[in-house]
Order: C-alpha cells, then sequence, then structure tokens
C-alpha cells in the first residue's frame, strides 16, 4: 500500500506523476499531477488511494471525487494535461506521456521542487527536478493521487468520445484493443482519434494505400 516515504525523502513541494493511455489504440494519453499540501486529509481518501488500475470503477470515481473536495480545503492540488493521438504519432508515446505531464504540472497552483514520476524512465527535460518511482502508484500516496485522476478523466474522455463514434466501445473498453473496438474497425474503419503508429491501425492505413 502506498504512504508518504517518498515524499518525506525531500523538502518542499513534491508532485507524484502518472499517465493512463499508453496501451489504448484511440484517444488522448493522459497525465496526472498530485500534491499533498498538507497532510490534514481526510483519512478515508489515504486508506483507500492505490494503483488505480487495482481499483473498480466506482471506487476510482468515489475518490477522484474526494481528492476534488481536498483540492477545494487547499490540502491538495491537483494537475490534468494531456497529448493527443497525433502528437503521439509524432513524437511516439513516451515522449507524448512526458509532454503530458509536463502540461499537467503548468495546470497545478502550486510550482513543485520535486517530481515523483511512476515508472522507469526520466523526461530529458522538465521543469524541476524527477525522479523514478517504479511501481510508484503502488507506493507514493501522490502518485496513486495522480493514476486515480489520470484514470477517471481519461475514462471520461473516451465515454465522450464514444457518443461521437459509436460502434467501437470506446466507453467500456478506453480504447484498447478488444472484440468490440476491432469489430467496429471492421465495420466502420479508423476514426480521426486512432494512433495511426500503432501497429494494428497502421495496418489499417497501409491497407488502404494499396
Amino acid at each position: 500500500m502506498p504512504d508518504f516515504k517518498f515524499e518525506d525523502g525531500y523538502r518542499g513541494v513534491v508532485v507524484g506523476l502518472d499517465e493512463a493511455g499508453r496501451g489504448p489504440w484511440v484517444g488522448p494519453v493522459v497525465a496526472g499531477a498530485a500534491v499533498f499540501i498538507n497532510r490534514d486529509v481526510n483519512p478515508y481518501l489515504l486508506q483507500h488511494l492505490n494503483d488505480s488500475k487495482k481499483l473498480s470503477k466506482k471506487r476510482r470515481e468515489e475518490l477522484f471525487e474526494r481528492i476534488k473536495q481536498e483540492a477545494e480545503k487547499g490540502c491538495m492540488c491537483y494537475g490534468i494535461g494531456q497529448a493527443s493521438a497525433e502528437e503521439i504519432d509524432e513524437m511516439n508515446i513516451l515522449q507524448a506521456s512526458f509532454l503530458a505531464m509536463s502540461r499537467a504540472l503548468e495546470k497545478l497552483d502550486i510550482k513543485p521542487d520535486m517530481a515523483l514520476i511512476d515508472g522507469n524512465r526520466l523526461p530529458k527535460k522538465f521543469s524541476c527536478p524527477c525522479q523514478c518511482v517504479v511501481k510508484g502508484d503502488s507506493l507514493s500516496y501522490s502518485i496513486a493521487a495522480a493514476s486515480i485522476v489520470a484514470k477517471v478523466y481519461r475514462d471520461h474522455l473516451m465515454e465522450d468520445m464514444a457518443l461521437k463514434y459509436p460502434g467501437y466501445g470506446f466507453e467500456k473498453n478506453a480504447g484498447y484493443g478488444t472484440k468490440d473496438h476491432i469489430e467496429g474497425l471492421q465495420k466502420y474503419g479508423i476514426t480521426p482519434e486512432h494512433r495511426k503508429s500503432y501497429q494494428p491501425i497502421k495496418e489499417i492505413c497501409d491497407a488502404k494505400k494499396v
């Protein structure tokens, strides 16, 4: 379970960063940034914060609402950034994820002194010093909160996209390559939101050129 051990290793404002949407074939990659300004938060939030992938959709939604409440109280702040499918195709998913994280940092009401980034890769250029934390969304409260913010926000984006592009199951699969997504591609083709550099989509694009 996460705790504040990594945050306590640094002085000043420490932000947790995580992304959602590296694997899907469609839509943006979304990054969340979360800062605990103080520890006077609802104990329920700390009790249930964890890697967003380990939580039910209902629990993620509930925790996101609690994060927003803590932000309104001044105990936390959070930011959300994204990079489009077009940007992912232009620069690759890793660099697009870092771009989304930079944009999430820009949305914060406070300037961090250190960033804890989930994973094992660091951006070459960033607005503050940063440290990788492998499986950080299971180890750090800040990264866990960021993972929930990113996941819930992106799921809502994909639900909206499902209304614009029905027939692919985006509201259920979040853009991953599930059976209903593949059937939608076979029936309707790709949308402007598909990542053309991803192999299954690239194959469809290449087949059209033949």
